[in-house]
């Protein structure tokens, strides 16, 4: 609860922290067109999708509307998660001209950014239907955007891999180096995870973190698993040779995790799922997302 709770507040915070900056950066000192040729008075305006997709972003977009002017009034028709269709009204506004129209841009930016993420992980978790395979997320985010683009994953029915570097043991190729082997790397992880060490710096149980390992090859997976990883990552690898490792690995513990990566398209991951990995982990879905399309359009003034 406590952990639901903590990451709610962060997600919050994060809407307001960048919601701030974004309107600093747009709004400035005033929306110098809309002060110069409107007097100000009473509109009613609302926003239509141009493209079809999946809803995200609809708390950003809240705290726009309302961090520039509280008197904004905004009912938004669909909720995050939501599909939605070109031509439908995403939300209805009643408010004041110079505060709607200042909104607008900034407003319509988080909602086609995070839309264009919800929708692309739904069409990836599409093709996955008929597989009990999850698609991943991963850290290849905007910079202080993570929270928010996470959500948004989440909103077009993906999963959240780590948040960061200090949720999850991904041990991957330049730790392995540097370490000197996988089997020392996993050991040196698992001597870490029951000290006091661990327990100062990142508090909770350790018996929650499993230690995944990145692998490349037959003789890495071998020597994981012999070292006593839970859960690998088997990145780069052809559907075929995906299909190897799996076989492989299944046959030396069946309860491990695997996860697969490395150029996942809209065109081969319904393959890779048909490899049997339980994850396929997706950087696209977050650096690679067209953006939605919305418009904001004046109605009318209200008396």
């Amino acid at each position: 609860m406590n952990k639901d709770r903590n990451a709610l507040d962060a997600y919050h915070h994060a809407i307001v922290s960048l919601v701030k900056a974004a309107l600093d950066e747009d709004v400035g000192r005033g929306d110098l067109t809309s002060v110069a040729c409107l007097e100000p008075g009473p509109i009613k305006a609302e926003i239509v999708a141009k493209s079809s997709g999946r809803l995200s972003g609809v708390q950003a977009a809240l705290a726009v509307f309302y961090m520039v002017d509280s008197a904004n009034v905004v009912r938004f028709l669909k909720k995050d998660g939501d599909r939605f269709a070109r031509g439908d009204v995403i939300a209805e506004i009643d408010g004041f001209n110079q505060t709607v129209l200042a909104s607008e841009r900034v407003a319509l930016n988080f909602l086609g950014h995070l839309s264009g993420i919800a929708t692309l992980t739904s069409k990836m978790v599409e093709q996955v239907k008929d597989y009990p395979t999850l698609i991943l997320d991963t850290r290849k985010t905007t910079p202080g955007f993570r929270l928010l683009e996470k959500r948004a994953v989440v909103h077009g029915g993906g999963t959240n891999h780590r948040m960061g570097l200090y949720d999850m043991v991904l041990i991957k190729d330049n730790h392995i180096t540097s370490a000197g082997s996988i089997r020392l790397a996993v050991a040196m992880t698992q001597q870490f995870l029951t000290s006091p060490d661990f327990q100062s710096q990142f508090g909770g149980g350790s018996e929650q973190i499993d230690i995944e390992v990145e692998v490349s090859s037959e003789a890495q997976l071998r020597e994981a698993i012999a070292a006593g990883a839970e859960r690998l990552l088997l990145d780069n690898q052809s559907p075929a040779e995906l299909r190897r490792l799996v076989e492989i690995a299944r046959a030396l513990t069946p309860r491990i995790k695997l996860e697969a990566s490395g150029n996942v398209t809209l065109e081969n991951v319904a393959e890779i799922a048909a490899t049997g990995v339980d994850f396929i982990s997706s950087g696209a879905i977050t650096h690679s997302a067209p953006s939605a399309d919305f418009s904001m359009r004046v109605r009318g003034r209200t008396s």
